[in-house]
């Protein structure tokens, strides 16, 4: 009996012993997967673009606010991004480095100056120009350079407004979409599209959106978002597939005169990139830098 009892204690200890080493074995896997993970994440190539809304919402006169103008807020949070843009060239092996970042209008301003600068604003960082004082040039321009665009649109005072729907139809495969790299369009704007040349209509969908027009179709009370569904209200589709592309849309600045703007601004730019397949995106409410700072790093270092 004895003996027996030995023998199944004997059993039990292997048992537990071949246990406790498997559970070792998926931990050191499951901890060596994560490291891999991360090294391979800070190794990606970034492309980032950032498209400017010059229309009249940067206007100080017809939209000023006492906490901090939006034309202010907008270089606040380009200066994020140019900071996400370096840290994230500094955290690469150099060899490794081969990352873009580039501004873009549409429709192109008329201003010749604006389009002088907008060419300094575009820098390929390669393993051959991976220089401390070159990865610091980058934030050292976009900090000066645009704000000296946005005090000339200020000055201009000659507000075209922004085809940003057309930028999606005709120009954001070309200018934002590389296929060996991570890209990231970042779009600043308040959320309200148009522009005179590009005014289409199918049905209820439209190219443009304008705070009168969610007024009139109703979609200033408690039921807009099944109004919304029931009558096929929204943005035209513009792309067909970007689902090589995220996208960040910080500055969305609804009409406080209807609680729902907010939420109807945010459903029709969701609805239209779900509809062109975009791989990732965000919709932010206008804030200070100081507080967009985190949301906008948090979205260029972390891939999906």
């Amino acid at each position: 009996m004895k003996k027996y009892l030995k023998i199944i204690l004997l059993l039990l200890l292997l048992s537990n012993l071949m246990i406790s080493c498997k559970n070792e074995e998926i931990t050191n896997k499951s901890e060596e997967k994560t490291q891999i993970t991360k090294v391979n994440s800070s190794n990606i190539n970034y492309n980032i673009s950032i498209l400017l809304d010059l229309s009249d919402r940067i206007d100080p006169q017809k939209y000023s606010n006492t906490a901090m103008e939006f034309y202010q807020r907008d270089l606040g949070y380009i200066n994020s991004i140019s900071q996400a843009f370096t840290n994230h060239i500094r955290n690469k092996k150099v060899r490794l480095i081969n990352d873009k970042i580039e501004v873009y209008f549409n429709p192109e301003p008329q201003n010749q100056e604006i389009n002088t600068i907008s060419k300094k604003l575009k820098f390929e960082i390669n393993k051959n120009n991976a220089s401390k004082s070159g990865i610091s040039l980058v934030n050292t321009t976009y900090n000066h350079e645009t704000a000296k665009i946005y005090d000339l649109a200020i000055k201009d005072n000659n507000y075209i407004g922004a085809d940003i729907w057309k930028f999606f139809e005709n120009n954001v495969n070309d200018y934002c979409i590389d296929t060996s790299r991570r890209n990231i369009l970042v779009i600043l704007t308040d959320g309200y599209i148009f522009y005179k040349d590009t005014k289409i209509k199918e049905g209820n969908a439209t190219s443009y959106l304008l705070p009168e027009m969610i007024r009139s179709n109703g979609l200033n009370k408690a039921n807009w978002k099944e109004k919304m569904q029931q009558q096929h209200f929204g943005f035209i589709k513009a792309n067909e597939n970007l689902s090589n592309l995220e996208i960040l849309v910080l500055g969305v600045n609804p009409d406080k005169k209807n609680p729902y703007e907010g939420k109807v601004i945010k459903e029709y730019w969701s609805n239209w990139f779900t509809g062109m397949k975009v791989k990732r995106f965000e919709i932010k409410e206008t804030g200070l830098p100081s507080n967009m700072d985190k949301v906008i790093k948090d979205f260029i270092v972390n891939p999906v």
